[in-house]
């Protein structure tokens, strides 16, 4: 009873926490830059929790979740464009809860027939509906709006005195639906429904031996997740007030796989990570590289070779071992590896960097700037410094590669003591 109620009592100030941060971010990030980026990540913190549904919890990899996401979008561009030509005053906050349906809809009758399959059957499918539905919205301009897109205003009649003009207000929006559906998605986890899943991702034969249909299982948690889908679309269209085509392209359904995986889908909260990076190196990464969308995917390559857990594997692993006190028997030839590691990566981005600039500026200026210094790509010695950089990388790596194992394999049975060795 005691360990209950103190379980109980832990979930419960995490919980609070959580809610806590969402509240109190604002005061740190103040800025209208900031509180846009701040909405884009609560945004597809929700996205990226509905595709781990499918993903993590029921093994279904899919090309096309933007579908859910991407018409749940236009369907609050559009209930905010009719309810302002009616004169109707349509609460803003319940918008979100309209493009879930939505997606509920549309995740009924594409659910039907994706589902009957599983593995790689079910994932082409996916893509086959993406690419319906994005091939659609050229040919059913009344709707998509064409390649322009559908417009819309979020700020209407006060609702309990907030117009959502300001950014500020729609952050607390997203952040309330953030809570909302995180709170919601992770009872899920632990409803019959959602452990059945789980058995229906480990062994389907089982499943379907007890009784149960393993594709009506994956039906009804595929109708699930495009709801919640279509809530994180909703919110999307009241914080940038325009939707287009490539909402529910199949671009959007790779971002969103990149996001989830990288973060970790093996664990409840990793998508939310997953959401953070995402955004980060999609908005902000270009704003300091041409070379982005190629970071990102090195980044995801990287993640799959060396962490196939995602940043929440990392992060857990890095906390047992603090908790434990085993960082120092780490010692030396850890430090070692994260400064190779860092060697190489400074001579690998410095050449992606003057690739960049010698071959695909259009000003054929080949002078750029790298940390406050100035590299001519044209000339020979930026090159052998990158080289020298990268060189030297792999080459502490290689010769620090045994002193690591070697003290790595002390303190594996301290980890597996508590079972959470990797």
């Amino acid at each position: 009873m005691a360990a209950f109620l103190s379980a109980h009592a832990s979930r419960l100030v995490l919980w609070s926490g959580y809610a806590a941060l969402l509240v109190c971010l604002p005061l740190l990030f103040t800025q209208g830059s900031a509180l846009s980026l701040l909405s884009q990540i609560g945004a597809l913190m929700i996205f990226a929790l509905s595709y781990n549904m499918l993903l993590g919890q029921g093994g279904m990899l899919s090309f096309g979740h933007a579908v859910y996401s991407g018409l749940g979008a236009f369907m609050a561009a559009h209930a905010m464009n009719q309810a302002r030509a009616a004169g109707w005053d349509l609460p803003l906050p319940l918008v979100p809860l309209l493009a879930g349906f939505a997606g509920l809809g549309v995740g009924v009758v594409f659910g039907w027939l994706c589902t009957r399959k599983s593995g790689t059957a079910f994932a082409m499918i996916s893509l086959g509906l993406v690419e319906l539905v994005s091939a659609c919205s050229l040919m059913l301009p009344q709707f998509f709006g064409g390649e322009g897109g559908i417009s819309t205003n979020r700020v209407g009649a006060p609702w309990l005195g907030w117009s959502f003009g300001p950014q500020i207000e729609v952050y607390y929006l997203i952040a309330a639906w953030l809570f909302i559906c995180t709170v919601a998605m992770y009872a899920f986890t632990h409803t019959p429904l959602g452990r059945i899943i789980n058995a229906v991702r480990d062994n389907p034969e089982r499943v379907a031996f007890l009784g149960y249909d393993p594709s009506h299982v994956r039906w009804l948690v595929l109708i699930l997740s495009a709801f919640f889908a279509g809530i994180s679309g909703g919110l999307g269209a009241i914080n940038f007030e325009i939707v287009s085509a490539e909402n529910v392209g199949a671009l959007r359904s790779g971002a969103v796989l990149l996001a989830t995986f990288i973060g970790g889908v093996a664990f409840f909260w990793g998508p939310m990570l997953g959401a953070v990076c995402g955004v980060l190196l999609a908005v902000v990464l270009p704003e300091y590289s041409k070379a982005w969308i190629l970071y990102q995917g090195l980044f995801f390559i990287a993640i799959v070779l060396y962490a196939p857990g995602g940043l929440a594997s990392l992060l857990l692993l890095a906390w047992r071992l603090s908790v434990r006190g085993l960082w120092r028997r780490l010692g030396w030839p850890l430090l070692g590896q994260f400064v190779s590691l860092l060697l190489l990566m400074c001579g690998l981005i410095l050449a992606i960097e003057m690739l960049y600039q010698k071959n695909l500026d259009v000003t054929g200026v080949t002078q750029m700037r790298w940390f406050g210094v100035e590299f001519d790509s044209a000339a020979a010695a930026p090159w052998l410094l990158a080289l020298g950089l990268g060189g030297a990388g792999l080459l502490g790596m290689r010769l620090l590669a045994a002193p690591f194992a070697a003290r790595w394999a002390q303190i594996v049975p301290a980890l597996k003591e508590d079972g959470h060795a990797h």
